[in-house]
Formats: C-alpha cells, sequence, structure tokens
C-alpha cells in the first residue's frame, strides 16, 4: 500500500474518531433527557397545580375540611380545618383541595394518599362527575388492601363533599386511564358518590359518552 493511501485511510480513521467523540456527549445528554421526561411532565403537573394555592384578591382564606386518617388507628377519617385560599370555580377549588390533601398532614402517619402521588387533572361534567387524574403512583405507592384503598377514596370524596358542592360523583383515572381496581381490590371502574343527592340521580348519557371520550383521548 502507498504512502498516500495509508495517509488517507489515517485520516479516515482520525475523522471518524473525531466525529464520534464530539457526537457521543450529545447522545448521553439525549438520552438522559428522554429518560426525565416522564417525571419531568408530572413535576410540572404538580408545578402548575399547587400554584393554584396561591392567594390572590379574589380568592380569600377560608376555613376548609380536610379528611385525614383519625389518630386512633381504627381505618377512620377525622375531619380538620384549615385556612385555605379557594377559588369560587369548582374545578379550581377542587384541585386546590386535592393538591393539599395530597400534600399531607403534618402528622405523615395520619396521610391516607402516597407522597409521591400527583393530580395530574381535574374535570367536571354537566352531570356533576367529576374525573380526577392521578399519576400512577396513586396505585403502586398505596399500601395494597381494602382498608388502606377505601380510606383514600374517603378522604378524596369526602374532602369534596364537605367543601365543593357541585361534585356529585367521583370519577378517578390513573395516569388518563380507567384503571379496573386501586392496588389490586378497590373497584375503579365505577364512579363514587360524593354528593347524597348523586344517589337520586341518573348519569346523564351525553356526560357518560363525554366522560369515555376524555379517558381515551389520554390513551
Amino acid at each position: 500500500m502507498s504512502a498516500r493511501w495509508i495517509r488517507l485511510v489515517l485520516g479516515g480513521l482520525f475523522g471518524a474518531v473525531l466525529i464520534a467523540a464530539l457526537y457521543f456527549p450529545i447522545l448521553q445528554r439525549r438520552v438522559k433527557q428522554d429518560a426525565k421526561l416522564q417525571p419531568q411532565t408530572e413535576e410540572q403537573a404538580r408545578r402548575e397545580l399547587t400554584q393554584s394555592l396561591t392567594p390572590t384578591p379574589s380568592e380569600p382564606r377560608v376555613k376548609a375540611k380536610l379528611y385525614w386518617a383519625s389518630n386512633a388507628n381504627d381505618g377512620s377519617l377525622t375531619p380538620i380545618s384549615i385556612d385555605l385560599p379557594l377559588s369560587p370555580d369548582p374545578v379550581l377549588r377542587s384541585k386546590q383541595l386535592l393538591n393539599t390533601l395530597l400534600a399531607g398532614p403534618v402528622d405523615p402517619e395520619l396521610r391516607t394518599l402516597p407522597p409521591d402521588a400527583v393530580l395530574l387533572a381535574f374535570y367536571l361534567l354537566s352531570d356533576g362527575t367529576g374525573i380526577a387524574d392521578f399519576s400512577e403512583a396513586l396505585a403502586s405507592s398505596i399500601p395494597s388492601g381494602i382498608e388502606s384503598e377505601q380510606l383514600a377514596v374517603d378522604s378524596i370524596t369526602r374532602t369534596l363533599a364537605e367543601n365543593v358542592p357541585q361534585v356529585m360523583r367521583l370519577k378517578i383515572l390513573i395516569h388518563g386511564q380507567e384503571a379496573e381496581t386501586l392496588a389490586g381490590h378497590l373497584d375503579l371502574t365505577g364512579s363514587f358518590v360524593v354528593n347524597p343527592k348523586a344517589a337520586q340521580a341518573t348519569i346523564d348519557p351525553a356526560a357518560e359518552s363525554l366522560l369515555s371520550s376524555n379517558a381515551n383521548s389520554r390513551h
């Protein structure tokens, strides 16, 4: 092989090594960004929704009742009165309350919801059915068992019933999808009664169709 070809081959190899050296750090950054994409999405949802807790002149602080576990450790709930800046809008008000519930009580032993769970969205249909979309942590991090699962849902529904009369029923989604159970026991395929008046009413078919389309759109 002539010296000219040797120089060409060596030059090509050097160029390939140089390109690889320059591209590899970029590839590493892209992989890391992709790996962090989902947590950032949930964290962004947390930031956006918890921003609603910031008081404004139109949102005076009011005394709200939130339901956490009882000190008696008997599987019951106890209402705790807290001064919160709550919006008169039922959707925003529901987000504010559920984010406060997720933040937990002062005593972590009285928590009813996993600390890493995130409220991704909340909708209110025309028939009074609220749709609360939580991150997967609500199902994966909660202790499996009918008592703990029921306690979690009861704390949500009773908090909404106490503070948002417009919410008649509650449908819980996990990451935009309907789940069969919360953590293996409590049925999530239906909706939960929030306002007792809802037990005497039927779900509007149009609203039920909208609920289904909202869930399917997130698949």
